[in-house]
């Protein structure tokens, strides 16, 4: 009684999954519904001309028996081709308009993947991986494309040629239509067989393909790391494993549906062959003409084509409800950090002081927190110093501030108002940021650092590349500032590439320019002199500086010193030397290291 309770339970959850992917069908094809129901009517059209066309070949074989004529002959031959012409016009048609559906289709949903992407906070990007998504956004995408235009014209097709064609054949003769028409039960059980096992079938191939594209994704990332570590023959190896379950899922697939197609076509040509056995005794008989015999082979012989497409219908529709399922698994996950309902506008202008008070964030899945009570105050032009050891929690904080992290309310204040209750976009309009990981666009020197103010003039940029100390380096490269950059920056240094992401935040003139170990791959003496440009500057920003390069860190007007989480010391540079702590700590063993070197 239990497993009949769990099966049914499982049967109506499957139900309810499939109507809604039906729903979701249905709401890509709302926009183009015009366009759709166009293409569905010439095909109604073309279904009722391929109806006639057989009746009047009918005619005219039963009027030519009785009296024969030439004139009689060409008669029905010129207007069997101007319908036939017709047909094959309106045909063409419909194909357009309804493959145009699956085209716009495509295009939309790609048009909502890519933006709903661009609403997820950065760690979706980090459990989701790069190859699999851009897999969901073409694959898939192509798959349902596919649905939305073969498919519909399929069964659109296969629709009207059966209830068009039934009639008329049943009106000729009853028998011998029931006779063509008994193995079609045998068909539909044929596919209802096999269906759910080519819908998991091609869920795995998707799957594959989905382990292959990031495999390949990540190898053409990383390929200088490969080649240092002389990885080529591993990744050669992973690459054929990868690339055999491809292989095999495909061979699984296409074994099903080598068994099911060809079931489907021979029961269509049983109907056929009883058509015809049957069908000449009926004619001996004086049950039906010749032409009447005639129309009815070829009222059969149209009934195969749409029915032989049933099986190619039914596979186009298990990988669109396979691919419907993982495209809408990305377009329903909500952003964790999106506007409040209430939010606000950013008061202007805005002078850039931040407050934290008792901060807290844990990261999900962890149970021990990043940062813990954090308190402080940076006032408006500011340049604050964030220092700690690795781990210590300096990263988190650069990542709330900007709310590239799921904070709570009440814990980090801009200007005195709650981040979490201020515009996103007026937020981080407000704040120019420099991660760790300097990431650079395949374009030109210019086009990077004017990223975030397209419009700037040369004198603009060039003034920023002063600022960031790289001017110079860029007057050396052949082209200048239309210097191509590569692929995230390949050509560039590590300090080359973090000066350019400096100058392109600095571009914005953000009231709030946060540095996360920006300046990592440049030397210390630069880095102080960039520190100090800053402080020079006309407007002064509220700068916060996290580094582990202490000579850089030890010019600015305070240091935060961060440990486990939380802040244990603040202060100056001279009067954190002068007390005993975790700072004094980190600059002896950075004296230590600056005399090895």
């Amino acid at each position: 009684m239990g497993s009949e309770t769990g099966f049914a339970r499982l049967r109506y959850h499957v139900d309810i999954m499939a109507t809604l992917r039906l729903q979701k069908l249905f709401a890509y094809l709302r926009p183009h519904a015009p366009q759709a129901a166009g293409g569905i009517i010439a095909l109604l059209v073309v279904n009722g001309i391929g109806v006639y066309i057989p009746l009047l070949i009918r005619d005219s074989i039963d009027e030519l028996r009785t009296a024969f004529s030439f004139d009689s002959v060409w008669r029905f031959v010129v207007l069997i081709l101007i319908l036939a012409s017709l047909m094959w016009g309106v045909r063409m048609a419909s194909r357009i308009l309804i493959f145009g559906v699956g085209r716009k289709v495509e295009f939309d949903l790609k048009q909502d993947i890519f933006q709903h992407l661009l609403k997820l906070e950065p760690s979706y990007f980090s459990t989701n991986t790069a190859g699999d998504l851009i897999n969901r956004a073409t694959s898939d995408v192509d798959n349902i494309r596919r649905l939305l235009g073969f498919a519909v014209l399929s069964l659109a097709n296969t629709i009207f040629a059966y209830t068009l064609t039934l009639p008329v054949m049943m009106s000729i003769n009853v028998q011998l239509t029931l006779m063509a028409l008994a193995v079609y039960p045998l068909m539909l059980m044929a596919v209802q067989l096999f269906s759910e096992k080519l819908r998991q079938q091609q869920q795995a191939v998707q799957e594959e393909l989905s382990h292959l594209s990031e495999l390949i994704q990540e190898d053409m990332s990383g390929i200088s790391l490969i080649k240092i570590y002389a990885q080529e023959q591993n990744e050669r190896r992973a690459f054929q494993r990868l690339n055999g379950q491809l292989l095999t899922a495909n061979l699984n697939l296409a074994r099903t549906r080598n068994v099911l197609f060809p079931v489907i076509e021979a029961l269509t040509y049983v109907s056929l062959l009883a058509l015809l056995w049957f069908g000449s005794g009926a004619i001996a008989q004086g049950k039906i003409s010749i032409g009447d015999f005639v129309a009815l082979i070829l009222y059969a012989e149209r009934l195969v084509f749409p029915t032989a497409l049933l099986g190619f219908t039914i596979t186009a529709y298990q990988r669109g409800e396979v691919s419907v399922d993982r495209i809408e698994s990305i377009l329903t996950i909500e952003p964790k950090i999106q506007d409040a309902p209430d939010a606000i506008a950013l008061p202007q202008p805005v002078r850039g002081q931040l407050t934290a008070r008792n901060l807290t964030y844990t990261f999900p899945g962890t149970k021990i927190p990043a940062l813990q009570q954090v308190n402080f105050t940076i006032q408006a032009g500011e340049t604050v110093a964030i220092v700690g050891a690795i781990g210590s929690g300096k990263s988190t904080l650069a990542n709330a501030l900007p709310r590239l992290l799921d904070i709570d309310a009440d814990q980090l204040f801009l200007d005195g108002h709650d981040i979490t209750k201020l515009r996103l976009k007026d937020l981080r309009g407000a704040i120019a940021y420099v991660p760790q990981d300097s990431f650079l666009f395949s374009t030109s020197i210019k086009n990077n650092i004017c990223y975030g103010a397209p419009v700037s003039e040369q004198s603009e940029v060039e003034y920023v590349a002063k600022q960031a100390q790289i001017q110079l380096e860029i007057l050396n490269f052949p082209q200048h500032y239309e210097t191509m950059v590569g692929e995230r920056g390949i050509t560039l240094s590590g300090g080359q590439r973090q000066r350019l992401a400096l100058a392109r935040a600095l571009l914005m003139e953000a009231p709030v320019l946060i540095l996360d170990d920006a300046l990592s791959s440049v030397d210390n003496q630069t880095a102080t002199q960039i520190l100090q440009n800053l402080s020079a500057s006309v407007q002064r920003q509220t700068v916060i500086f996290i580094s582990h390069q202490l000579s850089a860190a030890a010019t600015a007007d305070r240091i935060l010193v961060i440990e486990a989480g939380r802040i244990v010391q603040s202060g100056t540079h001279a009067q954190l030397l002068a007390s005993p702590g975790v700072y004094r700590s980190l600059w002896q063993q950075h004296q230590i290291e600056e005399i090895v070197r």
